[in-house]
């Protein structure tokens, strides 16, 4: 079993998914809105947004870089919303979990220090720990639903956790909130990383909706997401 897993963005008309960027643009607060309504258990993001947005700035440094290089979980609290954040060779800052609104789960490759387990464990914050050189994210989605009990998961950022999972077939809905802008800079656009000869992912629509202030929410179902 895995989560039912919802990939729900804000985007410009142009698809880029600068954060900077699109706090300027109508529509955020649907954006909020919409996320919610999914009544998620958890929220997921990648090592770069999390760093921008969550983490404490600087980076986790071990002078010991002995690796765990085994399968480890560590479940801290029982709670009913989770922040996971994908962190492969553990090295986000983090203040202690209870000063968060939100409990904590960092997901790790085995590549991860030990020391960097013990200091998740000094701010208490949960982990799993599942891949040898890189994350299984097909064994770690399967730990978040049978140890965690998370049933429904949105990734909430960046483009590359957003592809990665896309490419193991672990995404069932595109959720894209579109604001009424254009950003034309170039960058990330809402799903990248994969390789060039990657076949087209088809969508089936679920729906559409607009807001009075110009934004549009758009909803997708991945036709060839793995079962859960």
């Amino acid at each position: 079993m895995r989560p039912y897993i919802i990939c729900h963005m804000m985007a410009s008309v142009d698809g880029r998914v600068d954060c900077a960027m699109t706090a300027k643009l109508d529509g955020v607060k649907e954006y909020y809105e919409t996320l919610a309504s999914y009544e998620a258990e958890a929220t997921l993001s990648g090592r770069v947004t999390a760093e921008l947005e969550l983490a404490l700035s600087g980076k986790f440094i071990a002078k010991d870089k002995t690796t765990v290089d085994q399968e480890i979980v560590s479940k801290k609290v029982d709670s009913k919303n989770y922040e996971i954040v994908v962190d492969t060779k553990g090295t986000l800052l983090w203040d202690d979990d209870k000063n968060y609104d939100e409990d904590h789960i960092i997901i790790t490759s085995e590549k991860v220090t030990k020391e960097y387990l013990a200091y998740l464990d000094q701010k208490g914050i949960s982990y799993i720990v599942c891949g040898k050189d890189k994350i299984d994210f097909n064994r770690a989605m399967e730990i978040l639903s049978e140890t965690f009990d998370i049933d429904r998961l949105c990734i909430v950022g960046g483009p590359n956790i957003n592809g990665g999972l896309l490419k193991e077939g672990l995404i069932d809905e595109i959720s894209v909130l579109i604001g009424p802008g254009i950003d034309a800079r170039g960058g990330l656009g809402i799903l990248d990383g994969l390789d060039k000869d990657t076949e087209v992912t088809k969508l089936k629509f679920i729906d559409v909706k607009a807001y009075e202030d110009g934004a549009v929410w758009l909803r997708y179902k991945v036709e060839d997401a793995k079962k859960r």
